[in-house]
């Protein structure tokens, strides 16, 4: 029986989205921490956009901060680490993907493993954007949280239309 492998070239594209969104997430999240002092408040646009530098222990929106430290590296470095792992390799080996799909998993991957590395190299995630217009105020994120966003939006989009969409 012959397998089908993905071709270097497109196995060297999901890496390369994967170690852009790293990088620029990593590159922001360096400018923040050595340019704005901790819980500093700059408005950037008015009200509407506001750039600060918290420093988050635990997960979303802090869930998971004031578990014990075990237990916070189990669910927090562990457990994310493997998710990831094996998502960059059945992304990487898995033929059958349209190439939306797998654009959503290379964004989902890289911001999950941007935050990681804070999480192992500093014990917290640096966080610096909120937004707010109106009622609608976010969270304080930073840009691996937008490119998981976006991944996991267009995985929600893929799987609920059905669409076979291609680049």
């Amino acid at each position: 029986m012959k397998t089908i492998q993905k071709p270097i070239l497109s196995r060297l594209m999901i890496l390369l989205i994967v170690l852009l969104n790293i990088g620029c997430d990593q590159i922001s999240k360096e400018i923040v921490r050595t340019t704005i002092k901790s819980h500093d408040y700059i408005q950037v646009i008015s009200d509407y956009f506001i750039l600060t530098n918290i420093e988050n222990t635990g997960a979303m929106l802090g869930f998971g901060q004031n578990f014990p430290p075990i237990l916070k590296v189990l669910l927090l470095q562990v457990l994310p680490l493997l998710v990831l792992l094996v998502l960059l390799y059945r992304t990487l080996t898995k033929t059958n993907l349209n190439k939306w799909m797998v654009l959503a998993f290379a964004f989902v991957i890289g911001g999950g493993i941007g935050n990681l590395i804070d999480r192992i190299a500093y014990g917290s995630v640096t966080d610096f954007f909120q937004i707010r217009l109106g009622i609608i105020k976010t969270g304080i994120f930073n840009l691996a949280d937008v490119a998981v966003t976006i991944g996991v939006l267009l995985i929600l989009f893929l799987s609920l239309t059905g669409k076979k969409l291609s680049v």
